[in-house]
């Protein structure tokens, strides 16, 4: 019935027999068994028609299409390339290195640029990264520190002073100088170019809006929040206790019976005497 029906590739959750491979084989048909769901599912979506429990329901509305399917090696490893996929709406990058710790650091790096993308479609509003809008807020809480009196000044400082390490991390990241960067962030917002930032290939300061190093404004506001809290449930404790390990009440213990063997000592002297 799959013959009949036109197929000429034929995926399976379960395990094909080395007899069916046969069949198909000589009918210049491709088979594959032990195919994870979740391939199953992406190729469905990709390639149209549906996943199929029993072969008597087969119709032609059921079989999904593509202009190319071909198997290929890459590296160590062969691959299936489903191409011209008619209702594809996404994209497969294959990540390739000497080390898994390489392969793995290039992964995360991958998922937070795809996320931050993502994010930033659903967030239109952007500002400039860079170190560029935390210096201008830094500039903003230190003006109005001045206006503030009282202890209250100082908290108001330290966040402002807490703000600038996000530039400096970046310098530091790059090997640039700290110092020598962040003096002329503060030079050029308070002459008022809000959006000046750390510019890692000049090795300088740049207008990070123009140079379109871009960050979604929900996220920056999320760390604030979420740094701003974090820090307030420190200050929020004032008191903690530690649980000493065994071997620690133990050696107290024992300079206690000491110290009480030394008192008794002195004591029978001070007796005698």
């Amino acid at each position: 019935k799959i013959h009949e029906s036109g197929a000429k590739v034929v995926l399976s959750k379960l395990p094909i027999g080395d007899v069916a491979t046969q069949y198909f084989a000589d009918r210049d048909m491709f088979c594959a068994g032990r195919v994870a769901e979740e391939d199953l599912r992406r190729t469905m979506k990709a390639c149209g028609g549906c996943i199929l429990s029993t072969v008597f329901d087969l119709k032609e509305e059921n079989l999904g299409t593509c202009s190319l399917f071909e198997e290929e090696q890459v590296g160590g490893e062969r691959y299936n390339f489903f191409r011209g996929c008619p209702q594809s709406k996404t994209v497969t990058l294959i990540l390739r290195g000497g080390a898994e710790q390489f392969i793995e650091e290039t992964e995360r790096s991958l998922h937070d640029a795809i996320m931050i993308v993502r994010r930033a479609l659903k967030n239109d509003a952007v500002v400039a990264g860079g170190g560029a809008i935390e210096m201008e807020i830094s500039k903003h809480l230190r003006d109005y520190s001045r206006s503030v009196a009282g202890k209250e000044q100082l908290l108001v400082g330290a966040v402002a002073k807490a703000l600038e390490v996000v530039p400096r991390q970046l310098c530091d990241n790059a090997g640039l100088d700290a110092t020598n960067i962040l003096n002329k962030l503060r030079q050029r917002h308070a002459a008022g170019d809000r959006w000046a930032g750390v510019d890692i290939n000049e090795e300088d300061v740049a207008d990070n809006l123009k140079a379109c190093v871009w960050e979604p404004a929900v996220v920056k506001s999320n760390a604030i929040v979420a740094a701003t809290e974090a820090a307030c449930l420190v200050l929020s404790v004032d008191e903690t206790i530690r649980h000493q390990s065994p071997e620690a009440t133990t050696r107290v213990a024992g300079l206690s019976e000491k110290a009480r063997t030394v008192i008794l000592l002195r004591l029978l002297n001070l007796l005698k005497a």
